[in-house]
């Protein structure tokens, strides 16, 4: 059976409440951290842009809306949308976000006030990370938390890794300026059967689902941004090429 990816164009929170109950088997995502900056203004009043890119970047990559939250509405936020993601997940499936040491503790939080049961927290590790001023320790970590929908099926035995290692793409590999490594995306992508779904509420670029594809796993992503959902489409369709999977169509407003 080949795989197959949805890409639908609109909020998380819009989208989410129309799919199935329990018809996909993981969320994995990486959603605006609302993060950066040393105070809370700081961070709702930069742009993406401004937090996530060094000032001497050789790319004009688009920035995206919805980094501005501070962190007590983050929390409730990212509550509401992993709450509507456990009603679309499968009992035993698995939920993975992305978050960084900020807001490690809020991601923590709203995973369990959504109704997931927290089941650890993994490492990214980038060899390639902005240095640092003064004496301080490289932030070259960032982390995913996550979690069940209920207890998780444990009669199959399945190594995944703890640890990831993969820097950001540059040059023509890259496409959004908070990309994740396709190496990466590829070990999570894993947690889910082999014939599994993976749903992706952020999918920015698409990494989720070109991962997804390539490891022979079906994809549903939805994302806010118009230029990052053609972005999202065009990978998907050269991932469908290289893959020789069925790509459904495009889902819009």
């Amino acid at each position: 059976m080949t795989a197959t990816a949805q890409l639908h164009l609109g909020d998380a929170l819009t989208i989410l409440p129309t799919l199935s109950p329990a018809s996909v088997d993981a969320i994995i995502t990486d959603p605006p951290y609302n993060s950066g900056g040393r105070t809370s203004s700081e961070r709702m009043r930069q742009s993406s842009r401004t937090k996530y890119v060094s000032s001497d970047a050789q790319h004009d990559l688009a920035g995206f809306d919805g980094d501005n939250r501070d962190q007590r509405s983050y929390t409730f936020w990212l509550t509401l949308v992993l709450a509507e993601g456990l009603r679309v997940v499968k009992p035993g499936g698995a939920c993975a976000v992305f978050t960084d040491w900020r807001q490690l503790p809020s991601t923590t939080d709203a995973l369990q006030a959504a109704g997931w049961r927290w089941q650890g927290v993994l490492a990214w590790h980038k060899p390639i990370t902005r240095p640092q001023m003064g004496r301080r320790f490289d932030q070259s970590c960032e982390f995913i938390v996550w979690g069940s929908a209920g207890s998780l099926d444990r009669t199959e035995i399945v190594r995944l890794p703890g640890l990831l290692t993969g820097s950001q793409p540059r040059n023509s590999n890259r496409f959004h300026i908070t990309q994740k490594p396709l190496e990466v995306m590829r070990s999570l992508v894993r947690i889910t059967p082999e014939t599994g779904t993976v749903l992706d509420p952020f999918a920015g670029s698409g990494t989720t689902g070109v991962a997804a594809l390539t490891e022979g796993r079906n994809f549903v992503g939805i994302e806010m941004s118009a230029h990052y959902h053609e972005v999202a489409n065009q990978r998907l369709e050269e991932a469908r090429d290289h893959t020789s999977s069925a790509l459904s169509p495009v889902l819009t407003p």
